[in-house]
């Protein structure tokens, strides 16, 4: 917008503990990736966090230098891409970005760090994990490039793994094994998972709590029991009707599309932001 500010943002606040997976859903467009951008630092030349604070271990990442948020980056907090080709190196194997990560953070030699990154893929079940260590990006499937970057993020055993749509490219059967592992990695590990998806289902299946983001403010957070069971919010209500059931007879089958639009961040109605599309006005 020329001239003036557009906040994409607001009204989000949540928290995460170790071991624990929080989910963020919503449509596309309602602003989930940009709060796992901002916790990084990655909202771009023209983005910044105007109020609010965002709180890791106790401090404070609003106002941190570049360098301060890059030792973050990839050690303590990790991030998983929708597209793994967003965090992998066409032109670099895929054994020296793995090594990189432990030798820049680390400070371990290349031959321990090579140890450790063969036996990571293993834990994601990478067949045949030392030859894929020595392939590009392109030589590996989508699926495969999925597992190396999860592994990737892994490495340093970070205590904050966010994960935005890692598996929207997948086909069923892969994406099945990877929500699996990611559910067994973050028992191993006791690593706190942010999961943005606008997958219910998916999020029901990895998430224990669950936060819902309609244009750019989350409207609903409770544990995935109550999400599913006992929606407050009209929106999530609308939400939960839009999922189909398996099981269910033909009447109860109808799916209820949400009427209307998504209010555009530059022509917000005030007060309820979901008021000129809920049943209940």
């Amino acid at each position: 917008m020329r001239g003036g500010e557009i906040e994409a943002v607001q009204n989000v606040s949540f928290e995460i503990h170790r071991g624990d997976s929080h989910g963020i859903v919503g449509e596309s467009g309602c602003g989930k990736s940009t709060v796992a951008w901002a916790i990084v630092n990655f909202l771009g030349a023209n983005g910044y966090v105007k109020r609010g604070r965002i709180l890791f271990q106790g401090q404070d990442l609003v106002g941190r230098t570049g360098e301060e948020l890059r030792q973050l980056r990839g050690d303590q907090i990790a991030m998983v891409y929708q597209d793994p080709m967003q965090a992998l190196n066409p032109s670099m194997r895929l054994g020296d970005q793995m090594k990189e990560v432990l030798t820049v953070h680390r400070g371990i030699s290349e031959d321990e760090a090579e140890d450790r990154s063969i036996d990571m893929l293993n834990r994601v079940y990478m067949p045949d994990a030392a030859n894929v260590m020595r392939r590009y990006p392109h030589q590996i499937s989508g699926g495969q490039q999925q597992r190396v970057v999860i592994a990737m993020a892994l490495l340093n055993n970070p205590a904050l793994l966010i994960m935005d749509e890692p598996t929207t490219a997948l086909d069923v059967t892969v994406e099945a094994a990877v929500l699996d592992l990611i559910a067994e990695l973050r028992r191993e590990f006791d690593t706190a998972i942010m999961y943005i998806s606008h997958n219910l289902g998916v999020v029901a299946r990895v998430c224990s709590e669950v936060g819902v983001m309609y244009a750019g403010e989350m409207v609903e957070r409770a544990s995935v029991e109550d999400i599913y069971a006992r929606p407050q919010h009209p929106y999530t209500q609308g939400l939960i009707r839009c999922v189909p059931k398996l099981g269910s007879d033909k009447a109860s089958s109808v799916l209820y599309p949400i009427p209307g639009r998504v209010p555009p961040p530059n022509a917000r109605p005030s007060g309820c932001i979901f008021a000129p599309r809920c049943d209940y006005v």
